[in-house]
């Protein structure tokens, strides 16, 4: 990674790209450090308090604690990642989106304009549904002395600032696609989780190792970087790892020249879904739990099984009987959204279009039936492996009581971000090299 990084300061492209993306992560820091005017800005931070670690908590770390601080770019960029899933999800229920998807560039282009619409009435939905249904539980400042023509005035305002940061969100992440280094968005997403790594680790510092003994002091540092070098291995081997299906082209004879007649492969990845099945799962199973207590202001016995904050609590095991719902969840969206992320029949006609075939399996639809089993079974490796990674930070808060705001949705989302910006950086590099390298023999 370091030598990637040196390497790419070196490249005069690379790095106006990389300064570039820097230059609009500082903007998107210090947007989410600008109060909304007239709100109250302690508010959401007492009512995260009030719901618990395990519900909003993966919210404000997507947002880089701007969430809490009710901030310009409250809403982040999860207008944008849920009109993505949406559009995705849209695609196979319209023939009309799937064509659309095939049509390369042109297709790609009125995909992202739909997405644009979609994050933008995403927004204002969201916006309006904050602003209005907290806006007199104490959102706004100083209501109860307000006229309704300053409140409505108010509310107005909360909105406006909440959608132009969304959009503003979204237009900087195209702007890093565009003319820096990776996904712009997956690089805010990244850039808002790791700022608030420093707060946790301090956290951490301050409940294990701060005035402790040498002897804890030791323990504590083993097991707490044990435990996190030992989820960004498993991470990465999830992230790399890759069951390669050998093809064999036949060949052509055209005149007196042969064409194909190569062998390689289809890689199927263990972890196809990435980190998707873990944020389906976290939003069903938190969403009774925050609206129940969002209505009543208390939390029902029935409440404490979908709150992974009461999971292997040592005092109360019992509920920890709601993790199986959360693997199940895991495992389940892992399959569907690898089902509608790859088309195995479509590899198959592209294979038999092609003149390429699997060793010892017809083509058309016996090839499409054998990448499907194969799918099957390495699909669930991919989800034990990213439900072990997002339960091994519940365990710990629970049995130690240790509160971070980076769990295993985070961590895989920062170490899968980090792999993807590389390896694009990596190419940037060889097609500069490539390029330079045929230009000097012109």
């Amino acid at each position: 990674m370091i030598s990637t990084l040196g390497r790419a300061f070196k490249n005069a492209d690379v790095r106006k790209r990389l300064l570039f993306m820097l230059g609009i992560l500082i903007v998107v820091r210090l947007g989410s450090l600008i109060p909304i005017p007239g709100v109250n800005t302690g508010y959401f931070s007492s009512l995260l308090s009030s719901l618990g670690d395990g519900n909003l908590s993966y919210l404000n770390a997507f947002t880089g604690g701007s969430f809490e601080r009710l901030s310009l770019f409250a809403l982040g960029i999860t207008p944008y990642i849920t009109s993505s899933i949406i559009v995705q999800l849209l695609t196979i229920a319209i023939p009309k989106l799937e064509e659309m998807q095939r049509e390369g560039e042109d297709g790609r282009k009125k995909m992202e304009r739909i997405t644009r619409f979609i994050t933008l009435g995403l927004a204002i939905a969201e916006s309006v549904a904050m602003a209005v249904g907290f806006g007199r539980q104490g959102l706004i400042a100083g209501y109860e002395t307000m006229s309704m023509g300053h409140y409505v005035m108010a509310i107005i305002i909360v909105i406006i600032a909440l959608i132009v940061g969304a959009t503003a969100l979204m237009w900087l992440g195209e702007q890093i696609t565009d003319k820096g280094v990776g996904n712009g968005i997956s690089i805010i997403l990244l850039f808002n989780i790791i700022a608030g790594v420093p707060g946790d680790l301090a956290g951490l510092f301050d409940q294990f190792i701060k005035g402790k003994e040498a002897g804890h002091v030791i323990a504590a540092v083993a097991i707490i970087g044990g435990i996190i070098l030992g989820m960004i291995l498993l991470v990465c081997l999830l992230s790399d790892a890759e069951r390669r299906i050998p093809v064999q082209y036949s060949q052509k004879v055209v005149g007196r020249r042969v064409f194909g007649g190569q062998s390689s492969h289809i890689p199927l990845k263990v972890n196809t879904a990435g980190v998707m099945p873990v944020i389906f799962a976290s939003s069903i199973i938190q969403f009774p739990v925050i609206i129940t207590q969002l209505i009543t202001r208390s939390q029902p016995e029935w409440t404490k099984y979908l709150t992974a904050s009461y999971w292997f609590n040592p005092d109360n095991w019992i509920y920890t009987i709601g993790l199986a719902a959360y693997v199940g969840l895991i495992i389940a969206f892992a399959y569907f959204y690898t089902s509608i992320t790859f088309n195995p029949l479509e590899i198959a006609d592209n294979l038999k279009r092609g003149g390429g075939v699997i060793p010892g399996v017809t083509p058309g639809k016996a090839t499409s039936d054998y990448l499907h089993a194969i799918l099957n079974r390495i699909i669930i490796v991919g989800a034990i492996g990213i439900a072990i990674v997002a339960i091994i930070p519940i365990i710990f808060s629970g049995i130690f009581g240790a509160s971070v705001s980076f769990g295993g949705t985070s961590l895989i989302i920062i170490v899968g971000v980090i792999l993807e910006t590389l390896k694009q950086m990596e190419a940037m590099m060889r097609n500069k090299h490539y390029k330079g390298f045929l230009s000097d023999d012109n």
